[in-house]
Order: C-alpha cells, then sequence, then structure tokens
C-alpha cells in the first residue's frame, strides 16, 4: 500500500494559515497598524477603499527595515520579537508569531515600501500569492507602506462570504478604535474612500477618548486608578446613566493589548451591581498593566484571548477598583466609618418650637376585663358594613358618561384598512364599562365573555411595527419637519449602520443629512413618533437597531421597523387618557396579528366569566 502522507505545498500550507490570522479586511487593519507601532512610529495614516476590500494601505514613519528584512517579513515564522522560549513569557510587543505578513501575502496582492532611518535608498517589495513578483530598490520616505490590493483575490469563496461593505467598515472602525485608544501618544489617521473618518493627534489618555467616542462622554468618564504588586489598574468607566443595552463600548488592554475576557467582563458588572436597568452594560476602558509571566497570550491565533496564572485576585483587584471609583465620586454608596452608630436627628431650625410628645393614657383601661375591651372587627366586615352605607355611591361610580359611550359605539365600527389583513378576534367593547388603566402598565377592557388584559407597551410597538413595516415596502412615511434642525453625535461605526440603510430610514420618517463622519443633522422625525426630540430619538433607534442586528430571527426591515417601534412606543409608567387606551386597543384590533409582539411575547390575555368564577369557589 502506497504512503499516504506528505507535506502541503508552501503556498497551501499559508492559505491555511492565512485562514487564521485574516478572517476579513479587519484583520489585516488589525496586523498592519500592529506592526507599525512595533516599529515605534509616532504617526500613523490608515487608508480604505470599498472596505478593505479593493486596497487597505497603512503608512508609518517608524525605523523601517533594511532590504534583507524586507524580504524575510513575508516568510512563515520570521519574527524580530522572539528568539528562544524564555522569551514567549516577557513579550511586551503587539505580533510575534511571524505569520501576519505571510498570511496577507497569501490572500492578496501587497506591495511595501520601507527605508530604514539615515539610510539613503530604500526597498519596493511586490507579493502576490506568496509569490515575490518584484524586488528592487525604491526611493522612499523613512518608515515603512504597505498597500494590500485586492483581498481574496485567489479564493474567490472568501470574498464571495465577506458582507457588505458597511459591515466590513463598521468591523475595520472597530479594530482601529481598539489600537488608537491603546496608543494615545502616536498620531492617527483613517480615511476610507476620500472620506476623512478620523484625524487624531496625540493627546493625554482622556482627550482621545472624547475624540474617538464623542464630546458627550467628556462629563461622563470615571477615572480608575489602583496599583498593587498583582496588577495595575488605571482607565474610565461611564457613569451608570450612560449604560447601553447594546455591547460595543467595553475595552479591556492587558499591557497595551486589546482583550476579551468574560469573567473579567463579570468583575465590572458585579461592581455596578443595582446602579444599573436590567439588561444594560456600562462603558469603560480599563488598562491593566501586569508581570508578562504572569499571562499567556499565545493560545489564539488574534491573541485576543489570555490566560492568568492568578485570575481570582485580577477579578477581586478589578472589583475593589471599580468599586472604590464608585464611590469616590458619590456614584455608589460607601461605607463611612466615621460617622456615629446613633440614630441621627435633624438640627432645630431658627424660631422653630419643640413641643414635647403628647402621649394619649385611658385611666379605665383593664386588660383582665373583657366587657371594656375594645371590639375588633375584622377588615372583611368593616369593609362590607361602609359598603352598606354607602350605596348611593357605588351607583355613582358604576355610571357612565355618555359622551364616552357615543365614543366606544364609534371604535367599534372602525372601517378596517385595505392593506391591513384582517384577523377574526373575539373581541368587542361592553357598552356599559370603558377601558381603564392598571398600574400605569396594563389596560383593563371588559367583554361580553369576560375580560381582557392588553399589555400597554406591547400592543402599541404591534400596531408601530405593522405600520413602520408598510411604509418601508411603499417607501413612503409621514414626516414631522422640525422647527429648529437637531444635531446627533454618533460613532462612526453607525454612521455606516446607518448608511447601508438610509433608504429604508427615509422611508419611516426621518428627515437625515449626514454632515460630517460623526455629525447626523435631523430636520425631521416619524409623525406618529411619541419623542418629538430628534436627537433623543435618533439615538435610541441607533441603539435599539444595534440591539438587534445579530438577531437572525427577522429580516433586515423587519429588524429595522421593530427597532423605530421601541423607540416610538408608549412607555411603562405613562398615564394614559381614555381616548388613548380606547384608541390603542382599537387599532391593536385591526392589526394582521394583534395577539403578539416582538419575539412572539404576548401583548393581550383573556379571562372568562368562567374562570373567574372558578376562583370564588
Amino acid at each position: 500500500m502506497p504512503d499516504i502522507i506528505h507535506l502541503l505545498p508552501e503556498s497551501v500550507a499559508n492559505q491555511i494559515a492565512a485562514g487564521e490570522v485574516v478572517q476579513r479586511p479587519a484583520s489585516v487593519v488589525k496586523e498592519l497598524l500592529e506592526n507599525a507601532i512595533d516599529a515605534k512610529a509616532t504617526s500613523v495614516k490608515l487608508v480604505v477603499k470599498d472596505a478593505g476590500k479593493t486596497l487597505i494601505q497603512v503608512t508609518d514613519n517608524g525605523i523601517g527595515m533594511s532590504e534583507t528584512d524586507a524580504r524575510m517579513s513575508f516568510e512563515r515564522h520570521a519574527t524580530s520579537k522572539i528568539k528562544k522560549t524564555e522569551d514567549l513569557f516577557h513579550i511586551m510587543t503587539k505580533g510575534f508569531r511571524g505569520e501576519a505578513l505571510a498570511s496577507i501575502a497569501a490572500v492578496a496582492q501587497v506591495e511595501m515600501k520601507t527605508r530604514q532611518q539615515g539610510a539613503q535608498i530604500g526597498t519596493l517589495l511586490e507579493v502576490e500569492g506568496s509569490k515575490i513578483k518584484r524586488h528592487e530598490a525604491e526611493h522612499c520616505p523613512e518608515g515603512t507602506t504597505f498597500a494590500v490590493k485586492n483581498l481574496f483575490f485567489n479564493i474567490p469563496a472568501r470574498r464571495y462570504f465577506l458582507k457588505s461593505d458597511a459591515i466590513e467598515l463598521r468591523h475595520i472602525i472597530d479594530e482601529f478604535q481598539r489600537v488608537v485608544l491603546t496608543h494615545p501618544d502616536i498620531e492617527f489617521s483613517f480615511t476610507h474612500n476620500s472620506a476623512e473618518v478620523f484625524t487624531l493627534p496625540a493627546v493625554p489618555l482622556r482627550q482621545r477618548i472624547v475624540h474617538v467616542m464623542g464630546t458627550r462622554y467628556n462629563e461622563k468618564l470615571v477615572p480608575v486608578d489602583e496599583s498593587t504588586d498583582i496588577v495595575s489598574v488605571s482607565g474610565f468607566i461611564g457613569k451608570p446613566d450612560m449604560s447601553k443595552k447594546t455591547r460595543g463600548e467595553q475595552f479591556f488592554f492587558i499591557n497595551n493589548r486589546f482583550i476579551k475576557n468574560a469573567y473579567l467582563h463579570h468583575a465590572v458588572m458585579s461592581a455596578f451591581q443595582e446602579l444599573l436597568p436590567n439588561g444594560h452594560f456600562p462603558m469603560y476602558l480599563l488598562y491593566m498593566t501586569i508581570n508578562p509571566a504572569q499571562i499567556d497570550i499565545n493560545i489564539h491565533p488574534t491573541k485576543t484571548e489570555i490566560k492568568f496564572q492568578d485570575e481570582r485576585a485580577v477579578y477581586a483587584i478589578l472589583h475593589a477598583a471599580i468599586r472604590r471609583a464608585l464611590g469616590r465620586f458619590n456614584i455608589a454608596p460607601s461605607l463611612d466609618f466615621e460617622q456615629e452608630t446613633a440614630i441621627h436627628i435633624s438640627p432645630v431650625r431658627v424660631g422653630q418650637e419643640v413641643r414635647p410628645p403628647s402621649v394619649q393614657i385611658n385611666p379605665d383601661f383593664n386588660p383582665f376585663n373583657t366587657d371594656t375591651k375594645p371590639k375588633q372587627e375584622s377588615a372583611v366586615s368593616g369593609w362590607f358594613d361602609k359598603r352598606e352605607q354607602g350605596a348611593d355611591g357605588w351607583q355613582d361610580l358604576l355610571q357612565i358618561k355618555n359622551d364616552a359611550v357615543t365614543q366606544l359605539e364609534a371604535l367599534n365600527h372602525i372601517p378596517a384598512s385595505d392593506e391591513v389583513l384582517q384577523t377574526a378576534v373575539d373581541f368587542t367593547f361592553d357598552e356599559e364599562t370603558i377601558p381603564f388603566q392598571l398600574h400605569r402598565k396594563y389596560i383593563v377592557c371588559t367583554t361580553p365573555k369576560g375580560m381582557m388584559l392588553i399589555d400597554q407597551q406591547r400592543a402599541h410597538r404591534r400596531v408601530l411595527f405593522e405600520k413602520y413595516i408598510r411604509q418601508i415596502e411603499e417607501g413612503r412615511g409621514m414626516v414631522q419637519q422640525l422647527l429648529f434642525p437637531a444635531e446627533a453625535e454618533l460613532q462612526p461605526s453607525d454612521i455606516a449602520l446607518l448608511q447601508n440603510q438610509m433608504d429604508d430610514i427615509r422611508a419611516l420618517g426621518f428627515d437625515l443629512t449626514i454632515v460630517e463622519n460623526k455629525q447626523i443633522e435631523i430636520l425631521g422625525v416619524p409623525a406618529d413618533a411619541s419623542i418629538s426630540d430628534g436627537q433623543r430619538l435618533m439615538e435610541e433607534f441607533v441603539e435599539q437597531l444595534k440591539n438587534e442586528r445579530e438577531n437572525l430571527h427577522y429580516k433586515p426591515r423587519e429588524r429595522m421597523a421593530w427597532a423605530l417601534a421601541r423607540s416610538s412606543s408608549i412607555r411603562y409608567g405613562q398615564m394614559l387618557t381614555e381616548p388613548e387606551m380606547s384608541n390603542t386597543v382599537a387599532l391593536l384590533m385591526q392589526c394582521a396579528m394583534p395577539y403578539a409582539a416582538e419575539h412572539n411575547k404576548p401583548t393581550l390575555i383573556t379571562i372568562s366569566m368562567n374562570q373567574l368564577e372558578q376562583q370564588f369557589k
């Protein structure tokens, strides 16, 4: 039987390695930016075309490479960071595996120009599919420029499975932000399709955060600073009112390297316990410095996961540092051991008369005399006595206003819209009663066969969803023009998310234009939105849209309609008038699916008279 095991060709091996390192254009951006930082650059420029599918160019003013180093940098396992096994336990640089450039060159057309500082001439190297096409001397500036063109040109299947430009651009922005937030002392710029996305000068960390995330974060940052023998923690956390339902503003950096760690995230969440609404996530940028020998960063090809030698100690220190920061700025309650344990009595105000407490005593009271004991009556018997005494008042409460009856009769005969599919609903208003609100959360209606409880928020969301989905399909929506245009400052990744669906957003009723890479000018909002503040409505709409972008249960247009419905619907705790309740119920009954809101959560429940009578047996 012949031998069946053989060595893979170099090109095939490189493409397999590329599958671990280069997953999408953002992976290339990450590797090239990290190489520029390791080259001791003070200025880095990123240029991207077509979300990285056509061109990714990174230019730095670092130390550059010699002709030999330039050629060796594209070989697998070639690196200047480590020389022996012991070096793996003292890594403080970004790249060290020696696979990045070889993997990128295996699936793209790469052009590199580099010149060492003080050298008279540089080097030009062109590599295509792991094969060197051109290698010659070149006059170029000091530093290094990488131009990665036509990513996955030789693997059509991988290129086919790339997402839209807006989604790929969002991933590139995420990787860019993780790098620039780690190195505020380096100047960065980012250009996409000749449009400037970021221009970041070298500034202190707090200013870098504001430049990247927006000016509204400046007053919401709480500094964290804790130093121990095990780990040092610094950075900023956001105040509780900056929390969001979506992730994306949570950053951990270990020795200036971005990482993901669910265990440390739990430490932050537990520190914010009872300070955040249910389902919300705090914003934080936490930088931890630890002895490299105490961690292992060589467990994942992208180096975003690490192992700690003493993870529990790091957890406890991180949790304590955040609690201390929250308590220091009076955001969370803290223990005050200097305060006396005696009862605190407010001081007497000027001119206030101090009166001794009065005590009423019955001198004839005898606990052994049963005849003189006060008569005790149960709450039930007292209630029936008062009911009998005030029977006339109960009759007054059951009277129905004539105008309300007329209105309810009219609501029973509202014609259904032609665009809405009708569903048979066994519901008619009882003319003897009107809907009323229970705990500012439910609408209670009586029916000929019993009663109906309607969740006011879910019901309104269902009504708005079906309206918005029709508007998107028809391409038109009612717009309420604002008296004064509003401006909303969003993340560049959020802008990219909106640009990908701008036609559908305008069909919902938004009239907006993108002024800059972070600014949106809002001229009009949907006519039936419950929030008239254009900036607040847009921010909530984007937040809801991000919250559902990974939900594959709905189509993209359905996710958008649900996002706006959640932002525009009435809320729990909102007091409703009788016409508002009646109108909500009537519109719900006209929906194609009135029984369920998003994620198939029920909008209403019915209780029959038989069910009620069974409870009193």
